[in-house]
């Protein structure tokens, strides 16, 4: 079967893109209603359970990216027998996924305690929230979780996003209603389960009647088992340094300082997250048509591929680091208040942790991409050794900003110059120096314009939405003029403006370019 990749990745970005959005606001609008509703404690709340549950959701590491990768080539060849194989063997994996997690929850209730510095909201039981939050993770692995691998490796997430609108919207009115009229926040956790049930059978029912010829049936030999497990295993050890380097901040700021302090720091890693999870649709979207590429086409036009997708992530991750950078305290100021903001030297912390972090996900993204786990299994493990060594060591001294920069200098100092050798060494084996000049160039760039586009609408302080609105505008345009300056001269530069008006519709092109032909 052959896979459309631009434009299937295409779809996914603007279907995503949208879906990001929507998802940016509402959650905004719930973290809002839950400050002046509920109190900040809840937030802290939030954040901690969501850091355990990522622990426990190691026992997952490894295993939806391996089958996803694994079903790249019998797509390719339209192979149904060896796709129904492995859907079989992904569901089987799952639910003993799902066991895990249950039984890892059931071992860390006794601790959950004592990562809480402080007390936690009198109408509580921590115990019964934690098992809520469980027990939604938990469906995720046991109801048709496995029926997504069909749609990702199909190139095919914007009918995920499609479905998540849908129950997304109906999770936020009932939350809604269970903020604002009840004030419960046990029934806003419980709605969290619901949907998710709800949003599997969907995605299940969706996704038969797309590919009603693929059953979970049928056995893999078993040296083919053999080699899957092998990409598991590895990507085990991927996984569970993602993860501890995700959890380490909450953790301890949670422990250190107790649930008020990492709400406020909450509040402003939510907005870099947001921001992130745009970007991140990129990722995601061309994921399964890279994948593709390394199968089918030659390293020449791989390593192009690498560099034009560096400048575009790298124009894009500059753009949003000169918005946050200029946007930040304004936007605190009036969604917080004062009262729960940072320094402005948190500010610019929390900028360079998402440079940096934006770079480290685009190699990430060729390396999940070309299945390089082995040859890279170790490398997450010991950067986020480092990463919470430095937080002990940092933060203790300096508190959250410590947090941050122990963040910046695991991934920034260790984690890229590493993963960037491996990519190097196995899959382009060519131009390293020459490409890293280029990152080079773009980190410079991006730096000098982040400084500029600062200074420039410092000035602008008019205060409330005005000045919001007036400063998002002149880092739109003062922005982009200094990327481009920086980037106008770059190859890759012209070969996306050639692809960009290659994507677009047919009636826009005649339009405008046929003109210019006459």
């Amino acid at each position: 079967m052959k896979i459309e990749r631009t434009k299937n990745a295409t779809r996914n970005i603007i279907y995503g893109t949208a879906f990001k959005i929507y998802t940016m606001f509402v959650p905004f609008l719930m973290r809002t209603l839950m400050i002046y509703l509920l109190g900040v404690k809840y937030l802290g709340l939030n954040s901690l359970f969501t850091s355990v549950l990522q622990v426990l959701n190691l026992a997952e590491s490894g295993v939806g990216g391996a089958m996803v990768f694994s079903m790249y080539h019998p797509i390719s060849t339209d192979n149904k027998e060896k796709i129904c194989a492995l859907m079989r063997l992904y569901k089987i994996y799952y639910r003993i996924i799902g066991t895990v997690v249950l039984v890892g929850g059931i071992v860390v209730t006794p601790f959950l305690p004592y990562l809480v510095k402080g007390d936690i909201p009198s109408d509580i039981n921590l115990y019964v929230l934690f098992y809520l939050n469980l027990a939604s993770t938990i469906n995720t692995y046991w109801l048709f979780g496995y029926k997504n691998s069909l749609l990702f490796a199909h190139q095919r997430a914007d009918i995920s996003n499609k479905v998540s609108l849908f129950t997304e919207t109906l999770k936020y009115l009932l939350q809604i209603v269970a903020l604002v009229f009840l004030r419960s926040y046990y029934l806003y956790t419980i709605v969290i389960i619901a949907v998710q049930i709800l949003t599997n059978i969907i995605t299940a029912i969706i996704t038969n009647k797309m590919y009603p010829s693929y059953k979970a049936k049928g056995m893999l030999p078993k040296e083919e088992i053999k080699k899957i497990n092998s990409k598991i295993k590895d990507l085990f050890l991927t996984k569970i340094g993602t993860v501890i380097f995700n959890s380490a901040d909450t953790l301890v700021i949670s422990a250190f300082w107790g649930l008020e302090i990492l709400a406020v720091y909450q509040n402003y890693f939510f907005i870099l997250t947001s921001i992130s999870g745009i970007i991140n649709i990129v990722y995601s979207s061309c994921m399964a048509g890279i994948g593709n590429s390394l199968v089918t086409e030659n390293v020449d036009k791989n390593y192009g591929d690498l560099k034009k997708i560096t400048l575009l992530i790298f124009w894009i991750t500059g753009f949003c680091s000169i918005c946050l950078l200029c946007l930040y305290q304004p936007f605190m100021r009036v969604w917080v208040t004062e009262k729960l903001m940072l320094e402005f030297k948190a500010v610019i912390l929390f900028c360079i942790y998402f440079f940096v972090n934006q770079i480290y996900l685009m190699f990430e993204l060729f390396k999940d991409a070309a299945g390089m786990w082995h040859e890279d299994r170790f490398r997450p493990i010991i950067v986020a050794a480092i990463n919470l060594f430095l937080n002990l060591v940092l933060g203790w001294h300096l508190g959250i900003y410590g947090v941050l920069i122990a963040s910046c200098v695991a991934k920034g100092c260790l984690g890229i110059p590493w993963v960037l050798h491996n990519l190097f060494t196995v899959v382009y084996k060519g131009g390293f120096r020459e490409y890293v000049k280029k990152l080079v160039h773009y980190a410079v760039s991006a730096i000098i314009a982040c400084a500029g586009t600062y200074l420039l609408t410092v000035c602008i302080r008019i205060g409330g939405i005005g000045e919001i609105i007036l400063k998002l505008v002149s880092c739109c345009i003062l922005g982009n003029i200094f990327l481009w300056l920086f980037f106008r001269n770059d190859e890759e530069y012209k070969q996306l403006i050639h692809l960009a008006i290659n994507m677009l519709p047919n009636q826009i092109k005649q339009m405008f370019f046929r003109k210019k032909e006459r």
